[in-house]
């Protein structure tokens, strides 16, 4: 999985509409973001003295970091591992798109029950996905054991949830996005620790921790789309801890059929950052 406001749910019926809607979400996250994918893994290139030859995707969703790595190091095969059978068959559909299909390694595994036996690797990379797992101690060393000597492990975390709208949007009262964003505060959306000292904890030498911003204003033409599908997720998780009027004024953003309507806005921008964290097996 990539980064999100994404929360892992269980059992068949909504759970199924949940994920197909968080595959969208990351479908159009590689869609979007390609510029601060092109940054941090050129960052992750400079941490990487030598080129790696395998590198594990933890939590790979539909491939946006498996794929953006696989065009960086263009010779090292990537495994990427995720639980989620739709998911991965995303990220195959996506790899042979772009023709790296014979570098890409799709394994299938629940990491709360068991590392899966990859074999050695000499880059790992976990893209808000870590704190979604009941231990990430206890995975951190699975990633410290899979790595060869001198190896890195990149985590990466949002800072905070997309903002894409202006603080009026001239429907409703102001301010409303900031509103969404404490709510999904408050339901612990994205709650991850600072990673530094469970790294050290695990064995592994911060090398960076760095904060990448991302700013597209204007906002490129599927930024409705990308919009919608992350407020949407919002509204669904959230929406009961809103305000009436909110609801609302969120409702018609989301209508597509509103003059309104996040698809039909002309004032979208998207911005947001990450953190990330550099760590090498000594």
């Amino acid at each position: 999985m990539t980064h999100h406001a994404h929360q892992h749910h269980h059992g068949s019926g909504d759970a199924h509409h949940d994920e197909t809607g968080l595959a969208d979400l990351l479908d159009l996250d590689a869609e979007v973001l390609t510029s601060y994918l092109d940054e941090v893994t050129e960052w992750v290139s400079l941490h990487t003295a030598v080129a790696p030859r395998t590198i594990v995707d933890v939590g790979a969703g539909t491939g946006t970091g498996s794929l953006a790595l696989a065009r960086r190091f263009k010779t090292a095969e990537v495994v990427a591992i995720d639980q989620s059978a739709l998911m991965l068959a995303r990220l195959r559909a996506a790899a042979r798109e772009q023709q790296l299909t014979d570098r890409l390694r799709v394994v299938q595994a629940d990491l709360d029950s068991a590392w899966p036996g990859i074999g050695a690797v000499d880059l790992a990379w976990a893209a808000s996905s870590l704190h979604h797992v009941s231990d990430p101690d206890r995975v951190l060393g699975d990633m410290y054991g899979a790595l060869n000597p001198g190896g890195l492990l990149v985590v990466t975390e949002m800072d905070g949830l997309a903002r894409f709208l202006p603080d009026d949007i001239g429907l409703g009262r102001p301010g409303l996005e900031s509103r969404c964003h404490e709510a999904a505060a408050q339901a612990h959306w994205n709650a991850h620790p600072n990673w530094r000292s469970h790294l050290e904890q695990a064995g592994f030498a911060v090398a960076e921790e760095r904060t990448f911003t991302i700013e597209a204003s204007p906002a490129p033409p599927s930024a409705g789309r990308y919009a919608h599908t992350y407020l949407s997720r919002v509204r669904s998780a959230v929406g009961d801890q809103l305000a009436a009027d909110d609801l609302a004024t969120l409702d018609h953003l989301l209508a597509s059929d509103h003059p309104d309507a996040l698809v039909r806005r002309r004032d979208l921008a998207i911005r947001g950052s990450r953190t990330a964290w550099a760590a090498r097996r000594p």
